[in-house]
């Protein structure tokens, strides 16, 4: 029994040291976009929690635009969870809201001036305590 746990474990530490074949870049590559997607997921419930613990009058965009630019800074998996998570919340709250169709541009036009890597503090309003 231990020799096959030696000839893994061997295996194992020839396989991380080698050239991978691409069957394993692949999986690599999928466990990486999971990662930065799950990171970008709590990016964006961060951006959310700070949004409601400030409950300051004109910066839903700027969190927005904060969430969804920590999150695409993780990579392609974080900026596609942005792009899912921004879409289904803006398709939910136009129709729950009422806040009307204006809003949600302006709501989505912040969400992907962050994912395009642009400053959050674009939407900063003047006056929003320094801690976010």
């Amino acid at each position: 029994m231990r020799l096959w746990v030696c000839i893994a474990l061997l295996s194992t530490l020839l396989c991380a040291s080698a050239d991978r074949p691409r069957i394993v870049q692949g999986i690599a590559r999928a466990g990486r976009f999971a990662w930065d997607a799950a990171g970008g997921a709590r990016d964006m419930f961060r951006a959310y929690k700070d949004m409601r613990e400030a409950n300051y009058k004109g910066a839903d965009k700027y969190f927005h635009a904060r969430g969804n630019y920590d999150a695409a800074r993780r990579g392609p998996g974080g900026a596609w969870a942005a792009r899912v998570i921004s879409d289904a919340r803006e398709n939910w709250q136009s129709g729950v809201s009422g806040r009307g169709a204006e809003d949600t541009r302006l709501d989505q036009e912040a969400n992907r001036w962050g994912r395009s890597g642009g400053n959050p503090n674009r939407y900063r309003p003047k006056g929003l305590p320094s801690k976010y």
